[in-house]
């Protein structure tokens, strides 16, 4: 078993708490708070709150970044190009559904530099995701609907899965990818 950093605890339970309260609304002495040290301590593994956010943020904007860039490479239909991404969006919900709470409401927080990079990557994803619906469209594979309701429709459910699924007490990973996979690219009628 894989055992987890200091650091890593402490990003941990930040994202927990930014996802509860919001980003600027946690304190360092929030943190330590909820870790059970001293604030002062926190200063021993990370230099500051935008620290932790960037840690965050562009860690799993890098997970997403890379898993598309993979899908976008494949030589595959359109339509599993689209499935891939929806087992994606999913399993990196599954492991970091707290982290996501702030790459979706807290990122306009990042500093400068990381904020550019986050953007790219975010629009860069968009229009890759984008690319594959067109050319589904373009090969007859994707029903001609409206290009960005299809993109608009499955990334706001992808988006907000970790807000849902958390609760789902019932639903296997297995499952959810099955029917998510039927019910955004097929509908439900």
């Amino acid at each position: 078993m894989k055992t987890v950093s200091r650091k890593q605890e402490i990003i941990n339970a930040a994202a927990i708490l930014f996802k509860e309260k919001g980003y600027s609304a946690v304190t360092m002495r929030d943190l330590a708070k909820a870790m059970g040290i001293k604030a002062a301590s926190l200063y021993n593994h990370i230099q500051s709150k935008q620290e932790i956010l960037s840690t965050i943020i562009i860690d799993l904007a890098e997970k997403f970044t890379s898993g598309m860039n993979q899908i976008v490479s494949s030589d595959i239909a359109a339509t599993q190009k689209l499935e891939q991404i929806i087992e994606l969006h999913i399993d990196v919900t599954l492991s970091n559904a707290d982290g996501l709470a702030s790459l979706n409401n807290d990122w306009m927080h990042l500093e400068e530099k990381n904020l550019q990079y986050f953007e790219k990557m975010r629009h860069d994803y968009e229009e890759n995701f984008r690319s594959i619906i067109k050319k589904g469209v373009y090969q007859g594979d994707i029903q001609p609907l409206n290009i960005e309701i299809m993109v608009f429709s499955t990334l706001s459910t992808l988006r907000t899965l970790y807000l849902w699924y958390p609760r789902q007490n019932d639903i296997e990973a297995k499952i959810l990818k099955r029917d998510m996979i039927t019910a955004l690219l097929k509908g439900i009628v």
